[in-house]
């Protein structure tokens, strides 16, 4: 397997994007982080995406909003992407923007290495997803997984251990509660009806949990803090 052979970190992405491309995915990203407690913005990156939209995603920060990346911190099961799994308005603009760049249909893989590593590859093509692309993918799997784990052992030597995790942020008992309401699908008014307090409590609970992660909205510091132990769909408060 040439990725493991490479030495260097060009000639590696040079041997992933041309595994992809023999899949029939002339378009490709690999990202992985040494641990989920590190950001994500620090991640061992390589993609042959425009680099305009690379630009773009990484400023806005849209993998706090992508549905892949929250997908993949949760499951070991790859995500084919339809139009409906970005469902949410800030999703669906994202896909429709992406688009735009030739990245219409594809499969993201999680990665989860026996070291408590995080990552995602993504296959991307501009072919319509449908059932004929949807047939192609269940056909295409066992290889496309077996590159994710050439991919994943192949490119930990160039990876070096980050000195300093994240400090995690430090969250109050109320804060947690009204994180783990807002994980199972609770609006404002009904988690203030759940743990009985006003709507403008929780909605300041909630603006106090997004400025201790550094995000714009409660879905990007739900996601974040899942990436970050802090809690888990696995065991949701109820």
């Amino acid at each position: 397997m040439t990725l493991l052979k490479s030495d260097q970190e060009n000639g590696w992405s040079s041997a992933l994007f041309s595994l992809a491309y023999d899949q029939g995915f002339d378009q490709v990203l690999y990202g992985s982080v040494g641990s989920k407690h590190v950001k994500l913005e620090t991640a061992f990156l390589h993609s042959n995406y425009a680099p305009a939209w690379r630009t773009r995603y990484d400023a806005d920060k849209l993998h706090y909003v992508d549905p892949t990346v929250a997908h993949c911190m949760t499951s070991s099961l790859p995500i084919v992407w339809e139009p409906d799994t970005f469902h949410a308005p800030g999703q669906r603009e994202m896909y429709e923007e992406a688009c735009g760049y030739g990245i219409r249909s594809g499969i993201t893989f999680p990665i989860h290495g026996p070291s408590g590593e995080f990552g995602v590859v993504s296959f991307a093509s501009d072919a319509p997803p449908n059932g004929e692309f949807d047939s192609t993918i269940s056909q295409l799997m066992p290889s496309l997984s077996l590159i994710r784990d050439y991919a994943f052992e192949s490119s930990l030597k160039f990876v070096a251990p980050k000195p300093g995790a994240e400090p995690l942020p430090r969250l109050t008992k109320r804060e947690l509660e009204v994180l783990n309401w807002v994980m199972v699908g609770k609006s404002s008014w009904e988690i203030s009806k759940i743990v009985l307090c006003s709507e403008a409590t929780v909605n300041f609970h909630i603006g106090n949990i997004r400025v201790k992660f550094n995000v714009n909205t409660r879905q990007q510091a739900l996601v974040k803090a899942i990436s970050l132990g802090i809690i888990s769909p696995e065991d949701p408060h109820r």
